[in-house]
């Protein structure tokens, strides 16, 4: 792409962490703000490996269910077995979030879908059904990042957001839990990285834009990033408190399981979400004096990447 508008001969860094790409490249200026584009091509459907000459190569049933469908729906049963979470409470994570995507003109799906047409559809990988997992979409999105000196200087302090905290955390070493992927592990560690550069505690966080590629997620990181204590994030969800109008709203844009998950793009879609609403600019899904809100991305098998971020 440099190449077409002649801007060849100069550096060119690739950000490669999976779904948390756009998280971590944003990461990456605002260090280098502190001290002193990128784009990938997505086509809908499932993402399965391919060989030499581009032909898909289904892997189930050779080494086990490594696709994320099987990945997330061991999380969730899990989940269901410590806690008794049921599949009912999981589908209403993505009735909750496909309501939000009704009022986001930007979301890919803007359409309801009432519990028992969630709980109905097509099985993918039991509990999630089809429109219990995340749509797989071309999306972008960009970040522009300055000092606050740099941004007082231009006369932009109205609109700015602070980054009050980012947080990236790698997988730790452990040995392979084919039960319950470290998804949790490296998001709770990021989590409290975040929270303690920031000074601030989740209740203090107003709202989120978290990582549902499947709905199973959403109520497992409800968890991971304290919002509730562990064996509570179906109670939490039921309570009505992560809906838009609740105590802590969570994927007010619909998230990716309604407003379409780009991958490398998504952990700045997220951020992108968290200052409309900071800017008060989020129009019929505004929360109501939003001051404070966190993003959450995983990029599963090599990062997750924590944003707080603030009303400057």
């Amino acid at each position: 792409m440099l190449q077409l508008i002649g801007q060849t001969g100069v550096p060119v860094v690739n950000v490669t962490n999976a779904c948390a790409t756009g998280a971590t490249a944003f990461r990456e200026g605002w260090i280098a703000i502190k001290a002193g584009v990128g784009s990938e091509k997505m086509a809908k459907g499932m993402l399965v490996r391919k060989n030499t000459a581009g032909e898909a190569v289904p892997s189930e049933g050779l080494i086990g269910s490594g696709t994320m469908p099987a990945v997330f729906a061991q999380m969730g049963l899990e989940h269901a077995r410590a806690y008794g979470t049921t599949l009912e409470q999981f589908a209403k994570v993505s009735v909750k979030n496909h309501h939000h995507s009704t009022l986001n003109p930007k979301a890919m799906y803007q359409k309801e879908t009432p519990l028992d047409e969630v709980m109905g559809s097509e099985m993918i990988s039991y509990p999630n059904t089809k429109l219990m997992c995340s749509v797989n979409v071309d999306g972008s999105a960009a970040a522009v990042l300055a000092s606050e000196a740099a941004v007082k200087r231009l006369g932009l302090m109205a609109r700015a957001v602070r980054v009050r905290a980012s947080a990236l955390a790698s997988d730790p070493f452990s040995e392979r839990n084919l039960v319950m992927p470290d998804v949790s592990t490296v998001t709770r560690y990021a989590a409290k990285t975040a929270y303690e550069m920031a000074g601030v505690g989740p209740e203090e966080i107003d709202l989120v834009e978290l990582h549902d590629c499947f709905a199973t997620a959403e109520i497992v990181h409800y968890e991971n990033l304290g919002l509730c204590a562990d064996g509570e994030g179906g109670v939490l969800l039921d309570s009505g408190a992560t809906a838009l109008g609740g105590r802590i709203p969570v994927n007010v844009s619909g998230g990716l399981l309604s407003k379409g998950h780009p991958l490398g793009a998504t952990g700045i879609a997220n951020i992108y979400e968290i200052v409309t609403h900071l800017r008060g600019e989020a129009g019929a899904r505004q929360v109501p004096d939003a001051r404070i809100g966190m993003t959450h991305v995983v990029g599963l098998g090599s990062a997750c990447a924590v944003h707080i971020l603030e009303k400057a």
